[in-house]
């Protein structure tokens, strides 16, 4: 699952690919957002843990499950 979060005032995103699914992604930036917790904390494929503070939160884009194709498409 490829995960994107956009920050206040700063052209850059933060890009990971997590095993998470588009559900558990979703609470977590959910409970994030609504106040119960002041981070968005998310692991990726390869274990490092992102801690994002929601206060700084521009958007999140939460990518399909579905697998990329490899090769050219005819």
């Amino acid at each position: 699952m490829e995960i994107r979060i956009g920050m206040i005032n700063t052209s850059r995103e933060i890009g990971l690919e997590t095993s998470q699914s588009a559900e558990q992604v979703e609470a977590l930036v959910t409970q994030a957002l609504t106040g119960s917790s002041p981070v968005l904390k998310l692991t990726d494929d390869k274990g490092k843990v992102y801690l994002v503070a929601t206060g700084n939160i521009a958007f999140v884009e939460v990518g399909s499950d579905q697998n990329r194709r490899i090769g050219f498409v005819g």
